[in-house]
């Protein structure tokens, strides 16, 4: 959801307008067990209603706003239970440090639907591991031009494209692109599964624009994207929301110089793992993340060529050697769960973001994307 507002958000999910407006979120909270762990606050001359999880629930569940122990201590089942993950969503925005505003209740419903969409994707998203330029789509779906980028063929359903690009059991191949190209594949098509049932005509839209020109990297995250943290005020390092895209950093000098290795964008599936498009069914949890984006470090060499690679093997052994090894890991953690440092700097700085990113708000009714060519 976009927030287009005079004033920030107060902590927590803010519902514009009179207390009735509100009425559909504490209904919901009803109905998933959670009105014990949630506080309303009505705003003055009808401005809106603040809904934030008690004081005595913040203590027990996310001391610190730490979200990622929050599953394990509710015994929640996000991965095989769709309410379970809508609870641990709303939790995460009901505790949100800087705040989450929508104009109506249906907007927040239809950003939750989208996180669960972008989740359940991500879950299914596999990638054919190549840092080259190399990149593929289905032929029968995708085609390129060096001025459009990839486009879907005329006819072809957008959704299905991006299923058929990201997912191998749909379009019985693993694909090569990067993981931030993926990341912009994922989020759209969990926008378009929710376009499909509650905006036709933006989905329509969509679906005109990548016949035409592919929307990538900046433009992308201008168009669809809203980012909450700055280096100025950063998120906690964690606070994770399900849904959220979130880079880490390789905080290495010389190892970020290996193309693919500056970083790692990945989702938050909540339960405190994160997405793996390169191995799904092993995602990553934080400590793993930051193990392995450390010893990236260890894993560089020159090929024939002279040019820098990255050796997965060595990589995986130096993992599995630090998680056997409770010490070492501390070590590193102290370094890596600092929060990252500028572009271009290299000094003491970990791999955690100050920001993350989420879809803007597509329900009717909403500021209206735009897109340059739809």
């Amino acid at each position: 959801m976009e927030t287009r507002l005079d004033n920030p958000p107060p902590a927590g999910i803010l519902i514009h307008g009179p207390a009735a407006a509100a009425r559909g979120l504490q209904d919901r909270l009803d109905a998933l067990g959670m009105a014990a762990q949630a506080r309303a606050t009505a705003l003055p001359d009808n401005a809106g209603t603040i809904f934030r999880l008690n004081a005595a629930a913040v203590d027990a569940l996310a001391p610190d706003l730490d979200t990622i122990w929050l599953c394990k201590k509710l015994a929640l089942d996000p991965s095989g239970n769709g309410d379970d993950l809508e609870r641990e969503i709303l939790i995460s925005l009901l505790l949100a440090p800087q705040g989450f505003a929508y104009r109506n209740y249906a907007e927040l419903a239809s950003a939750v639907r989208v996180r669960k969409n972008i989740v359940a994707a991500a879950r299914k998203t596999t990638l054919a591991f190549d840092t080259s330029d190399a990149a593929e789509r289905p032929g029968d779906c995708w085609t390129y031009s060096r001025e459009c980028g990839f486009t879907v063929r005329p006819g072809k359903s957008l959704i299905e494209a991006l299923q058929k690009a990201t997912q191998p059991e749909v379009s019985g191949k693993l694909h090569a692109f990067s993981c931030y190209r993926a990341t912009e594949y994922v989020i759209l098509l969990g926008m378009a599964e929710e376009l499909a049932t509650c905006n036709p005509a933006l989905l329509a839209s969509l679906q005109r624009q990548w016949e035409a020109l592919a929307i990538k990297s900046g433009r992308f995250h201008e168009t669809f994207l809203v980012e909450y943290g700055s280096m100025d005020e950063p998120v906690p390092p964690h606070y994770y929301v399900p849904g959220d895209r979130v880079w880490f950093r390789n905080p290495d000098d010389f190892s970020s110089d290996v193309t693919g290795y500056e970083g790692s964008w990945v989702f938050y599936l909540g339960g405190g793992l994160f997405s793996n498009f390169w191995q799904r069914n092993q995602p990553y949890t934080l400590t793993g993340k930051c193990l392995e984006i450390y010893h990236w470090r260890h894993g560089v060499y020159r090929d024939s060529a002279g040019e820098l690679c990255m050796d997965e093997a060595v990589v995986a052994a130096r993992v599995a050697a630090s998680m056997n090894d409770p010490g070492d890991t501390a070590t590193i953690l102290r370094r890596m769960m600092r929060w990252r440092e500028p572009h271009g700097v290299y000094a003491d700085g970990g791999c955690i973001d100050t920001s993350r990113e989420y879809p803007r708000s597509i329900c009717p009714g909403a500021p209206a994307l735009v897109l340059p060519d739809a």
